[in-house]
């Protein structure tokens, strides 16, 4: 993306005093903070944070507490004094979303789980017929293609391996027209391999793409890795959003306490 496209492109995400709170705890705590088109961005922090919380009230998965806090997606407000509003469903199509359970259909074939990324543009009745136009068919054979796992379209999701599973979500999105990936721990669940190709794979699409990524990352090694810029949370407060590059050993230890050890996945062995 140009310098100039960027300048008068929405952000992915604006989010302006936000607070979430369950029973006694405040998981989000006042956060404010701003994605800006074509950055990729790591959500880092100790368990509980509240950084799963800001991504799944980014998407609407989870609604905050009433006040002034206010969430927009692509310049549009998708929720406001604690509601959800009309603009979610469409802020969710611009959103591809990725989970670290994949969030695949088992029972069906690789390939028309990604067909479900085209759902949003077709009558429902064509998907439940397994009706899908020619267009939308070729684009699910060439995300397959592009993520590496073309040969498994016809395999059924779950006898696929997680990083196979994942890369098929990703695929999804890409079949979806996402303008932005937004992706909850998506290598948690994967051998180090696996997570090295499914971060590879967001980067590229980042980089060659220009879609914009936010992603919640617990091995901080991959987020200062993979990831430009950093945004940590720690009791539901952002206590650090700066490049990636800026985070030394002291302030890991200040944001992740006695869970330090645990933050890195390679580089602690």
């Amino acid at each position: 993306m140009t310098s100039a496209a960027a300048a008068v492109a929405p952000s992915v995400v604006s989010a302006r005093d936000v607070s979430k709170t369950f029973g006694a705890r405040k998981a989000l705590n006042g956060v404010s903070v701003e994605v800006g088109a074509g950055e990729m961005v790591a959500l880092i922090g100790p368990s509980g944070s509240g950084k799963s919380t800001l991504l799944r009230s980014i998407t609407g998965l989870q609604t905050i507490d009433s006040g002034k806090g206010t969430i927009t997606v692509f310049g549009e407000v998708v929720q406001k004094n604690g509601r959800l509003t009309s603009a979610t469903r469409r802020a969710r199509q611009k959103l591809g979303m990725i989970f670290q359970q994949f969030n695949l259909v088992g029972r069906l074939s690789l390939f028309s789980n990604v067909m479900l990324g085209a759902l949003g543009r077709i009558p429902g009745w064509k998907g439940f017929l397994g009706a899908w136009p020619s267009e939308d068919k070729r684009a699910a054979m060439a995300a397959l293609h592009r993520v590496g796992v073309s040969e498994y379209a016809a395999q059924r999701a779950n006898t696929l391996s997680g990083g196979q599973q994942q890369r098929g979500a990703i695929a999804r999105a890409l079949v979806q027209g996402a303008r932005a990936i937004v992706a909850d721990e998506p290598v948690a669940s994967l051998d180090p391999v696996s997570a090295r190709k499914v971060m590879e794979l967001l980067v590229e699409l980042n980089q060659r793409d220009g879609l914009g990524v936010i992603v919640t990352l617990h091995q901080v090694d991959y987020a200062i890795r993979y990831c430009d810029r950093v945004i940590a949370l720690k009791a539901g407060q952002i206590v650090y959003d700066g490049p990636a590059t800026g985070l030394d050993t002291k302030q890991l230890i200040d944001i992740y306490g006695p869970e330090f050890e645990d933050a890195f996945w390679e580089t602690k062995a």
